[in-house]
């Protein structure tokens, strides 16, 4: 049976949104053998998950450096793919066609795809919507829920309150208009009816510092959380509010109820995250959105106490 190969780089929130094509793709290819193609911040949890046989993190080669092209190219054909699945469906990617060989089956966008996905108005679907579109028109015909019982970690070590909220505070650093204002997460944070726990990476130490020291009872976990982590915490934990980040939407999948906050640089018809319990709250600019419309909009999404 040939190997089959998934192309998926992107970010933290676009790779939580291929689970379900994930799933789909090893249900409708029980036997073969499934090689991601991605990048090196996801292998790890690629690595993890029951649905890929290997997992390749050379997903980016710099096309300024033919010995990594060519390098690529090599394992790539040697491979010898029976069908790709390319749900990143960039430029880039589609340029990966060359790479593994013409008379390879492809879904996606690339030119000669032997299962294009060519819907004029693909780029006005969510993602979600849009690559599960693309795998009908592969043949696919069965999506079944993507488990997450595979990400968990233990939480001992991080001292936890029984009941507490999660907070993600933090965005792309590149786009300020994706975050809400630091000080309205402290002030949510300091009026909760339950402690909240604020996550971030490394470089948001200082920002969950600050909004923990506006609250008694918060805890920083900024820094200390991987995406295993992140799903227990979410298992845990009553609710969360979060910007428009990869954590929020891995939160959200893991079935944590989520309010996801919106500005003017991301539309949630496009990419908002998905879950058993999730709202989405878009305010333009988002720095003009006030306590108690988050509050509002939480509470519709938590069961009555």
């Amino acid at each position: 049976m040939p190997a089959i190969l998934v192309i998926r780089l992107g970010a933290l929130g676009d790779f939580v949104q291929s689970f379900g094509p994930f799933a789909a793709i090893r249900a409708h290819h029980p036997g073969a053998r499934i090689v991601l193609l991605t990048t090196p911040p996801f292998a790890d949890l690629a690595r993890r998950s029951p649905w890929f046989d290997e997992v390749w993190s050379e997903g980016r080669p710099a096309w300024h450096d033919p010995r990594a092209v060519l390098g690529l190219r090599r394992r790539l054909r040697q491979a010898r793919f029976g069908r790709v699945y390319d749900l990143q469906t960039s430029g880039r990617s589609s340029r990966y066609r060359w790479l593994v060989g013409l008379g390879v089956e492809w879904s996606g966008v690339a030119r000669g795809a032997s299962h294009p996905h060519d819907n004029p108005d693909r780029d006005s679907l969510h993602t979600i919507e849009r690559q599960r579109e693309q795998l009908e028109r592969a043949g696919i015909t069965h999506f079944p829920p993507p488990a997450l019982d595979w990400l968990s970690a233990d939480l001992g070590g991080f001292g936890l309150p029984p009941d507490f909220a999660l907070l993600v505070p933090g965005a792309s650093p590149q786009r300020p208009g994706k975050r809400w204002p630091e000080a309205r997460f402290a002030a949510f944070a300091a009026t909760s009816r339950v402690p909240c726990v604020v996550l971030g990476g490394p470089a948001e130490a200082a920002l969950a510092e600050r909004i923990t020291a506006a609250a008694p009872g918060a805890i920083n976990l900024a820094g200390r959380t991987g995406f295993a982590e992140i799903a227990a915490l979410a298992r845990q934990a009553r609710f969360a509010l979060g910007n428009d980040t990869g954590p929020t939407h891995l939160i959200a999948a893991a079935g944590c109820p989520t309010l996801a906050l919106f500005g003017g640089d991301s539309d949630p018809a496009l990419c908002a995250p998905r879950g058993p319990a999730v709202a989405v709250l878009r305010h333009v600019p988002l720095s003009g959105l006030g306590l108690e419309a988050v509050n509002a909009a939480l509470a519709g999404i938590l069961p009555p106490d």
